[in-house]
């Protein structure tokens, strides 16, 4: 990803591939996908092909997405584009119908409840401030939709166990991450190990555990495992990661789950962050 976001195309597609033939590697269907991003942006053509069947079979279903990511334009006119999207719908179509629709789209609104108002959060906080009677009334509105929400996600949890996405698609698995990550210490707590087991089996993503994991530990102040929560630092004003267990080896433990070494992560939030060096 660093050599992707760095526009080194090639190379990302190569980094892909080699990391696909490590032992022991499960390679997700994002995983495939971005590779095909990659070499379709380095104009292997191929290889980006190969890419994005690899992903179908390991269950990539936003046919959406790919029919508008600006990262496969250069796809669209070859003759194996209108085969592989055909595929692509049609396993889509498959595993839709599988779902349980009614509470796909009760929890697809939810989530749409939990992030249309956390969407205005930046565009607010820059035009009015972050202690500006805007912001205020923002909080406010946001308090009252989580405590509509979270009753009913808890719910649904306890009834279905983790609605995950071979019951209720990425969308709303997602919607339930939101809305307990947004609850309390106690809530969250409570569903973490069912949570674990989820993004196990692969019914939830893996980098929305890492979040909650730390969200936890940091709520108790505790050192963080991933390094996925920040701070400001009320001397300076700049943001700072909460500590972090066992730092020299956080990167390990972030490329078990999926993400990216931390100073890449950082570079997203502006921080100035330098890894630790490990002990010999």
């Amino acid at each position: 990803m660093a050599a992707y976001k760095g526009k080194r195309y090639q190379e990302s597609g190569q980094c892909y591939e080699q990391s696909f033939r490590q032992p022991g590697v499960q390679p997700a269907a994002g995983d495939f996908y971005n590779a095909a991003c990659s070499w379709a942006l380095a104009g292997e053509s191929a290889k980006a092909f190969q890419n994005l069947n690899r992903a179908i079979k390991a269950g990539w279903d936003n046919a959406e997405h790919l029919k508008t990511d600006s990262d496969l334009d250069s796809l669209h006119a070859d003759k194996r584009w209108a085969p592989m999207l055909n595929k692509l719908q049609a396993a889509a179509a498959r595993a839709e119908a599988k779902l349980n629709q009614p509470l796909k789209r009760e929890l697809t609104s939810i989530l749409e409840s939990d992030q249309s108002l956390r969407r205005q959060i930046a565009p607010t906080q820059q035009k009015y401030g972050p202690k500006s009677p805007q912001m205020d009334s923002l909080w406010k509105q946001m308090q009252r939709a989580d405590a509509r929400n979270l009753p009913r996600v808890t719910d649904i949890i306890d009834q279905y166990g983790w609605p995950g996405k071979r019951l209720v698609g990425r969308s709303g698995s997602l919607a339930a991450f939101f809305v307990i990550q947004h609850s309390n210490l106690a809530t969250m707590q409570k569903y973490l190990p069912l949570m674990r087991v989820a993004a196990a089996k692969g019914e939830l993503e893996k980098q929305n555990l890492v979040l909650l994991e730390d969200r936890v530990l940091t709520s108790q102040d505790k050192p963080q495992l991933y390094g996925s929560q920040y701070r400001y630092n009320a001397s300076t004003g700049k943001p700072e990661f909460f500590p972090i267990a066992d730092e020299a080896h956080v990167d390990e433990r972030r490329a078990s789950m999926g993400l990216e070494p931390l100073a890449d992560y950082a570079k997203n939030f502006g921080l100035d962050y330098h890894p630790a060096a490990k002990q010999p």
